[in-house]
């Protein structure tokens, strides 16, 4: 696959991840670590799926694409509405989660990847060796990640608790984006 096609697939799939790392972005501690977590994972999940779907081949095509859509935008509305929640009110011990750590970096990295499943499954049909751009599309998602992460810290420290709540609309939009798209004809469905 020449490397301007692999660069151009890359950025497709990293546009999501950019986006819930910028919203997500209010709620992660100061400091790098956090940026870092998120980043990594995004971009580790967004190489891993490829990989799986490239290995799963076509018998698992129809099952996958049958609700992977409703997958992504599940755990995003989930993640979305906790956000939105925390803008309003500190948890009980006055500390916001991090989205960097536990489940919701798990179900985040997840609902971002999904799509690239579907593309690994689309290069094994092709032929095409997945170990080049397996690693561009997750050195892409990984940069742009903690590209959202730092826009959306300078945004939140304009904005305040509204960037989070923000943050929160934008992954429910992202969501519904998703199914939308998956479930209208024309709305340019295709892959998340």
């Amino acid at each position: 696959m020449p490397i301007v096609e692999t660069l151009f697939l890359a950025l497709a799939l990293a546009m999501d991840a950019f986006a819930v790392s910028l919203g997500a972005s209010s709620c992660l501690p100061q400091g790098r670590r956090a940026a870092f977590r998120l980043a990594f994972h995004f971009g580790l999940f967004q190489a891993l799926m490829p990989v799986l779907g490239w290995l799963a081949g076509l018998g698992l095509a129809g099952f996958i694409s049958a609700f992977d859509h409703w997958a992504a935008f599940l755990l995003l509305l989930w993640i979305g509405v906790r956000m939105l929640r925390a803008g309003d009110e500190a948890d009980d011990d006055g500390e916001r989660k991090d989205p960097s750590r536990g489940w919701t970096l798990l179900a985040l990295s997840v609902a971002v990847s999904l799509d690239a499943l579907a593309v690994g499954l689309s290069l094994a049909f092709l032929k095409v060796d997945i170990w080049q751009p397996v690693l561009v599309i997750g050195l892409v998602t990984g940069a742009l990640s903690w590209l959202g992460v730092r826009l959306g810290r300078r945004l939140g420290q304009a904005w305040g608790p509204r960037m989070e709540r923000a943050g929160g609309a934008i992954l429910i939009l992202i969501g519904l984006r998703i199914l939308v798209t998956h479930l209208l004809p024309g709305a340019g469905g295709g892959t998340l």
